[in-house]
């Protein structure tokens, strides 16, 4: 896959199973992966590298996951990817940490809303699929006290709600917003 050896991606499906992992795992990049097939990026190739390495260091009890994804990556593909599509692959992977638009060229933040898009696709989907979602995330959150957990979930869930949109772009379809919203609701009305 994209000239990347064997054995590091080998590595990065074994990242991806680790334990403790319910939602950030190798089917939520499959997913990705199968969106992104649908769509034009301006620069696939570091538009692929972020959607396989965004999630490659996850530890729910760290706050800078985002940033040690994208430095395993840069370490990892030195020498087999030209540094300039690394930076922009990058630049998509930091942009995970707030889920917000980086700073760049026209092109790259017309990827980073694609790819933003692609990576909270789930809040738009279907009511099973959202509540199957929502779960593996409590899953991976297990070791946080019910109440603790629950006033923090509802927290990043309002978040995405207040947004004037949740979605930059309309790659998800036209109701994707509205199921989104839809699903939000459902769920923090559930965390009571």
């Amino acid at each position: 896959m994209l000239g990347i050896p064997d054995a590091i991606l080998a590595d990065l499906r074994a990242r991806y199973a680790r334990p403790g992992r319910a939602y950030h795992a190798w089917p939520h990049i499959e997913g990705m992966l199968a969106r992104a097939a649908m769509l034009s990026p301006a620069e696939p190739l570091s538009f692929t590298l972020a959607i396989l390495f965004h999630d490659a260091v996850y530890d729910p009890r760290a706050r800078d996951n985002e940033r040690q994804s994208a430095a395993l990556m840069r370490h990892v593909l030195a020498g087999y990817v030209d540094a300039a599509l690394l930076d922009r692959a990058d630049a998509l992977i930091l942009a995970t940490e707030t889920h917000r638009l980086p700073p760049g060229d026209a092109a790259l933040v017309a990827d980073a809303a694609l790819f933003l898009d692609l990576d909270l696709a789930i809040l738009a989907g279907d009511p099973a699929a959202f509540s199957t979602y929502d779960a593996a995330i409590r899953r991976e959150y297990a070791h946080v006290p019910e109440a603790d957990y629950r006033a923090g979930r509802r927290a990043v869930l309002q978040k995405f709600l207040d947004r004037e949109r949740i979605f930059f772009s309309d790659a998800l379809g036209p109701e994707a917003e509205a199921v989104a919203r839809k699903n939000l609701r459902a769920a923090i009305d559930a965390l009571g």
